[in-house]
């Protein structure tokens, strides 16, 4: 009996270790992604914003993918920023949308580098398309469905890209018109297409959120952190 008890002991103990682990490697991921979210944001103020994009509508109150001003090499997406890529454990990837003539709303996503990512743009280069990259992903709220929950919109289901798939149990959404951020508690098993979030949804009823995929064979998210900002430009 004595060595029974010890064992249950024992066994939970090893499980409070390996707890420990888990969020001692969050916490440290989370500090990480701070950091490279500082230099992401001072990379764009450096680069500079491509206010002339023609995928810009100043009437419309949605984010559009970063476009830097000037010239910008996809190796400046990656943190650590060095020149051997295969030392850098992360990479960055920002919307943006104007506030008025000089400042802008920038949310900027921090991921891991996890093997190959789903490319969701043919025509960028290998190097660029194999970084995680927020999507698009057009949404619904059905006034018979709880508050907390939304269906996922298949806008082209003979595309490459099944909106269903490229969100998860534990994704983070952000909206596309308020840029407010939503946390994935589950994607149904019998409803793939329906989600549940971790509040309330208080945005339209047909919408928008961007999302990083996870990764294409499997594994582990490569999302780990989103971070937002109003910035200032000196706009053309």
């Amino acid at each position: 009996m004595a060595v029974g008890t010890l064992a249950v002991g024992l066994l939970f103990i090893a499980g409070t270790f390996m707890t420990g682990i888990f969020f001692a490697t969050v916490s440290t991921e989370r500090t990480i992604a701070a950091v490279a979210a500082n230099e992401a944001f001072a990379k764009i103020q450096l680069y500079g914003l491509d206010w002339t994009d023609p995928d810009l509508d100043p009437n419309a109150p949605g984010f559009i993918a970063y476009k830097p001003d000037i010239a910008m090499e996809w190796r400046e997406h990656l943190y650590p920023s060095t020149a051997d890529t295969s030392l850098s454990q992360y990479s960055w990837a920002a919307l943006w949308k104007p506030v008025s003539a000089h400042l802008a709303e920038v949310t900027v996503f921090i991921s891991r580098q996890v093997g190959t990512v789903r490319s969701v743009d043919a025509n960028l280069p290998f190097e660029e398309s194999n970084l995680p990259r927020p999507v698009r992903v057009e949404v619904e709220q059905d006034a018979a469905q709880d508050t907390d929950e939304l269906e996922i919109t298949d806008t082209a289901p003979t595309g490459s890209v099944v909106e269903n798939t490229v969100i998860d149990d534990g994704s983070t959404l952000v909206c596309d018109e308020t840029g407010q951020i939503y946390r994935v508690l589950e994607r149904y098993a019998d409803r793939p297409g329906v989600i549940r979030l971790d509040r309330p949804w208080e945005e339209p009823d047909d919408a928008a959120v961007w999302v990083i995929p996870p990764p294409a064979s499997g594994g582990r998210n490569p999302f780990v952190a989103v971070y937002q900002r109003v910035l200032r430009f000196e706009a053309e």
